[in-house]
């Protein structure tokens, strides 16, 4: 199987059960807001790594998320703000661009299953994250050491996360970088990428235009690097022989 084809059969999985199933949203309700848990930890990550803090992160019923975690003003808060917005892209483009076989679909998936339960311990404070993410992280570990018979489907559950993340990317964030405020948590505050122009300044139409282009570019070279892959070995037909 090629990489192109087991992103196109993520893509079709996505398709059919968010539309045609009768509880399709229901089932991919917990995915829609592990693109939350990936924006948000985006955020975490980022002040942590940049000497700041990270105390905690909500994810809500609604889909919309907080992470409790910031660094000095100037840059390191833009990039803050950053890490938040484009940890989706980058990680939808890693995997459409990189997880071709089972063994990294196998590494891909068991790492975010660890990841979220090290997140559920430390960081996840909010009733909609401590119900929906251990549910992602046991379907992830599932996969991860299951499916010994069947590793390509591995592939395409790890593909299919690539594709909900490149959907996230192309709608709900590209219509956020261009709105100022948002509300959260019945409380307004200023959006990331205002915090981002607030910090660097200029407008934040500017840095939502810049945002939306680094985020789409890192997505088409991951399916561009996809598409011109050849099949990977873990793919390849086994052939038999006999001697009559």
């Amino acid at each position: 199987m090629r990489p192109r084809t087991a992103i196109l059969l993520a893509a079709a999985a996505v398709y059919i059960v968010g539309e045609c199933l009768p509880l399709g949203a229901q089932i991919l309700y917990p995915l829609s807001l592990f693109t939350t848990w990936v924006h948000e930890m985006g955020h975490g990550l980022t002040a942590l790594v940049l000497g700041g803090s990270f105390d905690k992160l909500q994810i809500f019923a609604n889909g919309s998320g907080l992470a409790a975690c910031g660094a000095r003003a100037g840059w390191p808060e833009a990039l803050v703000s950053l890490g938040g917005l484009l940890a989706p892209p980058l990680l939808g483009t890693a995997i459409l661009g990189l997880v071709h076989g089972p063994r990294r679909a196998t590494t891909l998936l068991a790492g975010l299953a660890l990841g979220l339960v090290v997140s559920l311990a430390i960081y996840v404070r909010s009733p909609a994250g401590l119900v929906a993410m251990p549910i992602v992280a046991l379907a992830l570990g599932a996969a991860a050491w299951g499916w010994r018979a069947h590793p390509e489907r591995r592939v395409i559950l790890a593909q299919a996360l690539g594709v909900i993340l490149a959907l996230d990317t192309a709608t709900r964030m590209v219509s956020y970088v261009f709105t100022a405020k948002v509300e959260v948590d019945g409380q307004v505050d200023a959006s990331d990428i205002a915090n981002v122009a607030e910090n660097l300044g200029g407008n934040y139409i500017f840095w939502g235009i810049g945002v939306t282009a680094v985020a789409l570019g890192m997505l088409a070279l991951g399916l561009w690097r996809a598409w011109s892959r050849p099949e990977p070995r873990g793919f390849s037909p086994r052939r038999s022989s006999s001697s009559g």
